[in-house]
């Protein structure tokens, strides 16, 4: 079948049993952090699991391109968009259930809202992911972490959907977690929700910690500015970010995009930055460090849609 002739038919068929949104060519910039990405043919933000389901039958159906997106916080989408469908796992996955120091939260659930509603408990340990952005959806599969917290150190049980419709469930040990890595980083399993173990404590002990960890990153980070988070990971011997300050890259720009000069391990969109903008200044970043240090800077955000 001729791709348009797919597309048009699958967002009939959406509009007749789809019970969340769907829409046509809608920019990616829109659901990202950076403010960037082209349009997708499809954009769809099923209400349910059930409609998730039923979704995901059709884009087997129609065997059409897929991408799953959270909240778009560590996303470089191409100025072209992305042919296919964009599934947004949206706040409609919101299931907050608390059974003793166990907490089930869903996949469409802000990490600063769990990390909030987990000090209104007084339930300690999740503080450090109170200043990521995101959902928790995205964050699980990348065991995502801050100021020596990661995800593993909290999740004990995650479920997932696979392209099939089928539940499955893994442990923590299941899950493989490691650096920004994990059993779901390279599959296609969708992340419903997750189970966390966590340790009682004082509610004022667990806001001041919070309070404390985002004011140090609102004086270290450049929030103000539209980036994907922390651009580069971590290398094995040091920090991305002295690397590029210690290269002498700290406020290098490319057209709309900068190396922040207010942490260097940041590209931001200073300008009204482009995908392709914000790419070439990651190749300028990645041989210059490589040249000076012989240390290959890898990248932490997600490229969608082209390449690096």
């Amino acid at each position: 079948m001729e791709y348009q002739l797919q597309i048009n038919s699958m967002f009939e068929e959406l509009t007749k049993d789809f019970k969340g949104e769907v829409l046509k060519d809608e920019p990616l910039k829109n659901h990202t952090y950076f403010k960037i990405g082209g349009p997708a043919s499809l954009f769809a933000v099923p209400e349910d699991t059930e409609d998730l389901k039923a979704l995901l039958k059709l884009i087997k159906k129609y065997e059409i391109d897929y991408y799953i997106i959270g909240n778009g916080t560590n996303l470089l989408i191409s100025d072209d968009g992305f042919k296919g469908i964009v599934v947004k796992i949206g706040e409609k996955f919101n299931k907050l259930e608390r059974d003793g120091n166990m907490v089930t939260a869903g996949a469409g659930i802000l990490l600063s809202s769990l990390a909030k509603y987990l000090a209104k408990e007084g339930l300690a340990g999740f503080e450090f992911a109170s200043g990521i952005p995101g959902y928790l959806g995205g964050a699980v599969p990348i065991n995502a972490g801050a100021y020596g917290g990661e995800m593993k150190d909290v999740v004990t049980r995650v479920r997932c959907m696979d392209m099939d419709g089928k539940v499955h469930e893994f442990s923590n040990e299941e899950m493989e977690f490691a650096y920004r890595h994990s059993t779901l980083s390279d599959s296609d399993y969708i992340v419903l929700e997750a189970d966390f173990t966590l340790t009682p404590g004082r509610v004022e002990d667990i806001t001041d910690k919070i309070r404390e960890l985002n004011e140090k990153r609102t004086s270290k980070q450049p929030l103000n500015l539209p980036s994907a988070g922390s651009t580069f990971k971590r290398p094995l011997n040091g920090y991305a970010s002295k690397l590029i300050e210690d290269a002498g890259l700290k406020g290098l720009k490319y057209r709309g995009a900068m190396v922040s000069d207010k942490h260097s391990g940041f590209i931001v969109s200073y300008d009204n930055a482009s995908c392709e903008d914000v790419l070439e200044l990651m190749r300028i970043v990645i041989s210059t460090v490589y040249d000076k240090f012989g240390i290959k800077l890898e990248p932490e955000i997600k490229i969608v849609g082209t390449k690096l």
